[in-house]
């Protein structure tokens, strides 16, 4: 039995050279596509980036609906912040009247 003798420099470049050949032959060796089916997949491809572009399209449009609901639930807010701070607050006479009447509400149920 003989021992193992690994390849030197000129063995390895020999068989790698070889094996570019045999893969480069395997390749001019593969038949053209026809022109049938270039056509076939340019239109392929074509539906494939018209689709993509709907698609983008459309989450823009989605994006740009979420900001403009965004704004306007702000501008709501806002507004009814202001209106609030606007509208009169009761004044101390009033809020004893108020609590006057449940007291008294209060007795008349016992």
């Amino acid at each position: 039995m003989t021992a193992y003798r690994a390849p030197d420099f000129q063995e390895r470049t020999a068989l790698a050279r070889a094996a570019k050949q045999k893969a480069l032959e395997q390749l001019r060796a593969k038949p053209k596509p026809s022109e049938a089916e270039l056509a076939e997949r340019k239109a392929a491809a074509a539906a494939r980036d018209a689709a993509e572009a709907e698609q983008r399209l459309a989450r823009a449009a989605e994006k740009q609906a979420a900001a403009e609901a965004r704004a306007q639930a702000a501008i709501a807010d806002r507004a009814a912040k202001a209106e609030a701070a606007i509208a009169p607050s009761k004044s101390d006479i009033e809020r004893k009247a108020e609590r006057d009447a449940r007291y008294a509400a209060r007795k008349a149920r016992k």
